[in-house]
């Protein structure tokens, strides 16, 4: 069985957090004495506001397209579109501003890019249209039951699936993977959502309603802490959880090696405490977030 040497963290806010990437990226390469060695950054995902093949959480990202593509590339670092809306019908498919941005990003410097995704249907257009970027299986299929989850990985048309986090812990199924499939899967780490969901499906459907301009009625989180709003506290005591030192011991020397960091819809200053976590060394935390905090140029609240 092969062991991992590193970690790929799969990180939130390629639009909605350009600000703060702007200040972090720079800090990651000319410190990297600071975080640990046995990490790095596998991706950056997002989609930008009024996206229509959007879906996951409703996007706010305001960023200019152009200045991410070109930060993305001067770091090397792959940029995930997430045009995970599962409700795409072929009237869609066109949409000028959606096939835009693949243009724009499927040939963008030296690091491939992906698309994470959940409609066949669009997924064949852009295979078609844009073959260069690679395709992840999105989370809001939420695929809950092993067996499922091993089909997907037999697709050969994506180079990672992400289950639902309520796989995370499935070691005696997830430690008989081949290394081949073990390599694809991307675990979600950080999810808050109620671990007893029997809604969740309905709740990212909604989501895709709402990208698609749809008029309904928002959904309600059947969570008995839903009005707690995202805490990572609470994170932490879910049992899909997964943190630093399970990836350390458990999931790396079983071979895996992909790790979803969720927080789109979060402010910027949620995501410095991610980064913080999963990432920096203990001895630098403090160090890091006064240089992020104490940067004129970003607004963290």
């Amino acid at each position: 069985m092969n062991t991992s040497k590193k970690a790929y963290y799969h990180l939130p806010g390629l639009f909605e957090f350009y600000e703060f990437y702007k200040v972090f990226l720079p800090l990651f390469r000319e410190h990297r004495e600071y975080f640990y060695d046995w990490c790095e950054i596998g991706s950056i995902y997002g989609a930008p506001a009024d996206c229509i093949w959007g879906g996951g959480r409703v996007g706010f990202g305001e960023a200019d397209p152009v200045s991410v593509a070109e930060l993305m590339r001067e770091y090397d670092i792959s940029a995930r579109l997430t045009f995970s809306n599962s409700l795409i019908q072929d009237e869609h498919l066109d949409d000028k501003r959606c096939n835009a941005l693949c243009s724009l990003f499927e040939k963008n410097g030296s690091a491939q890019n992906g698309v994470i995704i959940h409609s066949d249907l669009l997924l064949d257009h852009i295979r078609r249209n844009y073959p260069d970027f690679y395709f992840v299986s999105s989370t809001t299929k939420v695929l809950t039951d092993f067996d499922d989850l091993e089909k997907e990985l037999k697709r050969p048309e994506f180079k990672y699936v992400v289950p639902d986090f309520r796989l995370n812990k499935s070691m005696d199924r997830l430690n008989l993977l081949s290394d081949k499939y073990k390599e694809k899967i991307e675990f979600l780490c950080n999810e808050c959502c109620f671990y007893g969901c029997y809604d969740r499906k309905n709740c990212y459907e909604n989501v895709s309603r709402k990208s698609l301009g749809i008029d309904c009625e928002d959904h309600i989180c059947v969570s008995p802490d839903a009005d707690k709003g995202y805490r990572f506290s609470l994170a932490m005591e879910n049992p899909g959880f997964i943190g630093i030192t399970d990836i350390q011991d458990i999931y790396m020397p079983a071979g895996f090696s992909n790790y979803k960091i969720e927080g789109r819809s979060l402010g910027s200053a949620i995501i410095l405490e991610f980064l913080l976590y999963y990432m920096t060394k203990h001895e630098y935390q403090l160090k890091v977030r006064e240089d992020i905090y104490l940067d004129s140029s970003l607004d963290l609240f």
